[in-house]
C-alpha cells in the first residue's frame, strides 16, 4: 500500500476543509470586532470607566462581543489542538494537554462572558 497520492489512507481526527474554514471565519469575525471596537473607542469623550461601560452598554455590542469571545476560544482551540496533534507523540500526554487546553479555554471564555454581562 502506498503512503502517498490519491489512494493514501488518512487516519486521525479533524483533517480537512472544516478546520481551515473555521480558522478563517473566526479570524474575520475577530477582525470585524476589532474595527467596530476601534470605531466606538475613537468617539469623542473622556477616557475612563464610564466611556468603556458606554461602549459595551448596547445589547448589540454585548452580543457582538459574546460572539467574538466564542470565536476566539474556538480559533485558539483549533490552533492549539493542531499543535498538540502534530508535535506531541505520546497519546496520554497529548490527551492530557488537550483536556487542559479545553478546560483553560472554557474557563477563560466563561470569565470573559461573566465580566461582559456585568457591565
Amino acid at each position: 500500500m502506498s503512503t502517498f497520492g490519491s489512494k493514501r489512507l488518512v487516519v486521525g481526527a479533524h483533517y480537512g476543509l472544516r478546520d481551515w474554514l473555521a480558522q478563517r471565519i473566526t479570524a474575520v469575525l475577530m477582525a470585524l470586532f476589532t474595527l467596530v471596537l476601534l470605531a466606538r473607542f475613537l468617539m469623542p469623550g473622556e477616557l475612563g470607566y464610564d466611556h468603556w461601560a458606554a461602549i459595551f452598554a448596547p445589547q448589540w455590542m454585548k452580543l457582538l462581543t459574546f460572539v467574538t469571545i466564542i470565536s476566539l476560544a474556538y480559533h485558539a482551540w483549533v490552533g492549539v489542538r493542531d499543535i498538540w496533534m502534530d508535535y506531541v507523540q505520546p497519546v496520554g500526554l497529548r490527551l492530557a494537554l488537550q483536556v487542559f487546553t479545553l478546560v483553560w479555554l472554557v474557563g477563560c471564555a466563561g470569565w470573559a462572558i461573566q465580566v461582559l454581562w456585568r457591565i
